[in-house]
């Protein structure tokens, strides 16, 4: 009997000694490891260390300089494609750079200014050959909407547009930041839901403010809430024109019809490509013949010709004004940096091709510095600009360089003639563009799927619409960091059964056809245990056990073994720690055993450094499947019961 029962024994430790316990990870290993994952999940130097150092030196510089890759195998074949998607988003980079400009308070020569320099320095840093360089409406109100708090640019537009400049830098250096250091997380606070509701809530705004010129007003509120645009339009109705009404009427029709024949015809995306084009060139023709600035149709007015003067000494670094500079380069960089890296994953994924988050951001960057330098304001990838490059058939980044070009020849020779372009040509553009970012359809959707989502998705647009942009996307932001913490929290915690026929264990309420164990209770934890959840995790376990107490008595049999799964749980603390020897205790109490099932090498590691493991539960306890944890414990339960009966006789 001596010798079964010590053959038994050791068919306990055997379940036991599958779990290797023994394995450390030195501290320096550990950190390094968990570093890597954080910022490096990609790995994008994996294979460098067998490389000799010139190559190492080559491979690094190729990485922070995508073009280094792509130039060598360059040819005709790649650039006859490169040339007409160029061309094509250069008729776009036109009536968009002005009409964004306009947006922004500025005068529309820097919109033409941010078409031509920050697309060339995108072609050499940037990894997406999909992605088209230029300003966004979104960030161009954003910026507005701050720096007008401060300066107006009616009473000093010198100093309010050195403000533009100012705040594009810090934009640049933060994105440059992000992307050296790989922080790249920072942007995954911004949620698509919250990005939905922003960008429906701005194009909404946006869609109001171009009232201004398609009624022809001259005065307008600086303010983008709904109700004080909505006062502003009736307070000033004395200014409206029906010329500019119809004119625009027609403009509105005539784009909504180009993208009608993209819609039943794609062969023929360029011709709602560069619609935006022709009613710029068909405004500016017909303005001029009929004299309209001086019948109720207001103008651009002048543009210079030349490239980019530098203004690096039009910074403004001190005085009273930094705090607002900064504050509106962080807050319009996050959000150049949501839209440029979603559009260019968006167009990347359909190619099936692949881009580095990182090195975006430093292109980016890069973009933004030297464009602060050169008399632009905050460029990105906007979606409706990319799209045209992909439908155009670009094949690398050279489309940027020949947008480039273009916009320079622009510059040139023909900025002056853009001088009669109606500013109801422009409000068209841009309202036919935004009503494009309210998308409906895509709420309707998150209604459905996550009333949470649509939560976050609303607050956004309401706090838009009715509030401010940064109130709105801020309390967006709060809401999708509160319902993550929740999550932190107030883990999910479910009780397995098993299918029958199978070892496998699942969600009793999922399959409803899983059936518990006899006498033996099966948790599954999912997610890191710390600090925060710990308290409750406890709380939890401990119904469960007790719930399970009265399921099993109402059966006439008690509850003899708890079982935790801990093959979810990829890290613990000492707090966490610290709950397990709790819950072991008041489960010891009542005569409950305890097995954990599937630890990580997270958890195992200080769970035997702490004594939890050798001290409170033993090795014996610790299994590599839940199966063998309930073999174990039937068969623990099989001999204590032998005893009982052996003592009795």
């Amino acid at each position: 009997m001596g010798t079964a029962s010590g053959d038994d024994d050791r068919h306990v430790m055997h379940h036991g000694g599958g779990v290797n316990l023994s394995a450390r990870r030195p501290f320096s290993e550990a950190l390094r490891s968990g570093l890597a994952e954080t910022f490096f999940p990609d790995d994008p130097f994996r294979g460098f260390g067998a490389l000799p150092p010139k190559a190492r030196a080559w491979g690094a510089l190729k990485y922070f300089v995508p073009a280094l890759e792509w130039v060598p195998q360059y040819g005709f074949d790649k650039f006859k494609f490169d040339l007409l998607a160029g061309i094509t988003i250069a008729s776009l980079a036109i009536p968009q750079g002005i009409s964004y400009a306009r947006l922004a308070n500025l005068p529309p020569i820097i919109g033409l200014y941010s078409s031509f320099v920050p697309p060339l320095l995108y072609a050499v840093f940037g990894s997406s050959n999909n992605l088209a360089v230029g300003t966004v409406a979104a960030a161009s109100l954003l910026l507005a909407s701050i720096i007008e708090d401060e300066v107006s640019p009616e009473d000093d537009p010198e100093l309010y547009l050195h403000l533009f400049y100012t705040a594009a830098f810090f934009t640049g250096i933060f994105q440059t930041a992000l992307g050296v250091f790989r922080l790249g997380l920072i942007v995954d606070f911004l949620s698509r839901s919250t990005i939905t509701g922003f960008m429906g809530g701005t194009a909404m705004i946006i869609i109001m403010q171009q009232l201004k010129g398609l009624l022809g007003m001259k005065h307008f509120t600086s303010k983008t809430d709904l109700i004080s645009v909505v006062g502003s339009i009736f307070k000033y109705r004395h200014e409206w024109r029906w010329q500019s009404a119809i004119l625009g009427v027609c403009f509105i029709l005539f784009l909504f019809s180009s993208k009608h024949l993209k819609k039943k015809m794609p062969h023929l995306f360029w011709v709602s490509a560069i619609a935006p084009f022709m009613v710029v060139v068909i405004g500016g023709v017909f303005d001029f013949l009929v004299h309209g600035d001086e019948h109720g149709i207001p103008i651009v007015g002048d543009l210079k010709k030349g490239i980019n003067p530098i203004s690096i000494s039009q910074l403004r670094f001190n005085g009273k004004h930094v705090g607002v500079v900064v504050k509106a380069g962080l807050l319009s960089g996050i959000l150049a940096l949501a839209e440029g890296i979603a559009v260019g994953r968006s167009l990347a994924m359909i190619k099936n091709e692949q881009i580095d988050g990182n090195k975006e951001m430093i292109a980016f960057g890069m973009m933004n510095i030297v464009g602060s330098f050169t008399s632009c304001y905050l460029t990105t990838g906007p979606f409706s600009k990319s799209a045209v490059n992909f439908d155009a058939g670009c094949k690398t980044p050279m489309s940027n360089v020949v947008m480039s070009v273009c916009i320079l020849l622009v510059l040139l020779f023909l900025a002056p003639l853009f001088k009669y372009t109606p500013l109801v040509a422009l409000s068209s553009i841009i309202v036919v563009a935004m009503i494009g970012l309210i998308k409906v359809k895509e709420f309707i959707r998150l209604y459905r799927v996550d009333k949470f989502d649509f939560c976050i998705c609303m607050v956004a647009f309401v706090g838009v619409v009715f509030f401010t942009m940064v109130i709105g996307l801020s309390a967006s932001v709060g809401l999708s960091v509160l319902r993550a913490l929740l999550y932190v929290a107030r883990p999910a915690t479910v009780k397995l059964g098993n299918i029958t026929g199978t070892e496998v264990f699942r969600d009793v309420k999922q399959y409803p056809h899983a059936k518990s164990v006899p006498n033996i209770l099966v948790l599954q934890l999912g997610s890191p245990i710390y600090f925060v959840n710990a308290g409750y995790l406890r709380e939890r376990i401990l119904r469960w056990v007790e719930d399970e107490e009265h399921i099993c008595k109402g059966h006439g049999q008690d509850l003899q073994c708890l079982v935790l799964d801990l093959g979810g749980v990829t890290s613990i603390d000492n707090t966490g720690i610290g709950m397990l020897g709790e819950v072991h205790k008041g489960l010891d109490r009542k005569g409950i055993m305890i097995a954990l099932a599937n630890p990580r090498l997270q958890v195992t590691e200080k769970l035997v450094v702490s004594g939890y493991i050798k001290d409170t539960i033993g090795e014996e306890s610790v299994f590599l499947t839940i199966t063998d944890a309930i073999a174990s414990c039937r068969y623990g339960l099989q001999r204590f019961r032998g005893k009982e009966g052996g003592s009795e006789v």
